[in-house]
């Protein structure tokens, strides 16, 4: 049986692709971490658990998983542009309650503030925040940032050919959030992964997202601190930073707009490990909220 991948709706000059599951009254809407290979594959350990009791949109941002490029600068409000779009397209209509992993807090950040109606409730897993972006920004100059762009360009280009070097950096590559090696997916999902991870691997957009880290925070970061009610999970994950941490900006923010919190010790892609004890503390502080 084929792999029910979702449906792709025409946004800019390419196709946003939009996977659906589930019913209910609201819409958990999962957006992405930077370089994800295949979102509706990587989130579905989550959603499955969740889809019992809501309805679950998956939105693959241009020139990941399914998704075309829409030949668009990946600045937030374009991103949160498009989302919104695709879901509109597919019949999706708010309220939504968000579910941003990684860089995507700081679309879920504008989202929620410069859309206030479309937003219920924000389930952050391990979300980027304005402060932390700043701080990275310290030390990843747009210098560094464009150097390390073209390194990893040449590397991936020769990763994408799917020779030598591809099977021995398996587990730091296609691998490293543990999809193909764990019970998560079955065989037929694990190889749509793998072909959807070397097709997307140079695509433009994943690098011009990093190029815009810092600026994209500042303009999530210039709408205010999230309004609604969130729940954080929050991991020890180590960026470049010259003052603070990762975990420690994360407890300020989520403390500073009175967020429920989990700090976990299963790292930045704890959704691959801890799915069913996230889904039931999502599941309990939005139902807490009459959500």
């Amino acid at each position: 049986m084929a792999v029910n991948y979702g449906t792709k709706y025409n946004i800019g000059k390419g196709k946003i692709n939009v996977y659906t599951e589930g019913t209910g009254d609201y819409t958990i809407v999962f957006l992405s971490g930077a370089g994800v290979t295949s979102p509706v594959l990587e989130y579905r350990t989550l959603y499955r658990r969740l889809s019992d009791e809501y309805r679950i949109a998956v939105v693959e941002k241009a020139g990941y998983g399914m998704s075309e490029s829409t030949d668009t600068e990946r600045t937030v409000e374009n991103m949160v542009s498009e989302s919104r779009q695709a879901l509109k397209f597919a019949g999706i209509n708010p309220p939504y309650i968000l579910a941003p992993h990684s860089y995507s807090g700081f679309e879920a950040i504008y989202w929620a503030n410069i859309y206030p109606d479309e937003i219920k409730a924000v389930l952050s897993i391990d979300m980027g925040l304005p402060d932390t972006a700043a701080e990275m920004g310290k030390v990843m100059t747009p210098d560094k940032f464009k150097a390390m762009a073209e390194r990893n360009k040449k590397l991936f280009a020769k990763i994408q050919k799917r020779g030598l070097l591809a099977k021995l950096a398996k587990k730091i590559t296609v691998d490293t959030t543990g999809m193909i090696s764990s019970n998560h997916l079955k065989d037929e999902e694990k190889k749509l992964y793998e072909d959807l991870f070397y097709k997307n691997l140079t695509n433009k957009e994943i690098f011009e997202e990093n190029m815009h880290l810092v600026s994209n925070g500042e303009k999530a970061g210039a709408t205010g601190k999230l309004k609604v009610p969130a729940y954080f999970y929050i991991s020890d994950m180590k960026v470049p930073m010259k003052q603070g941490t990762w975990k420690e900006y994360a407890i300020k923010y989520a403390e500073e707009i009175g967020a429920e919190y989990t700090i976990t010790d299963k790292g930045h892609n704890m959704y691959s490990k801890i799915p069913d004890e996230m889904a039931e503390k999502f599941k309990n502080f939005l139902k807490k909220h009459n959500i």
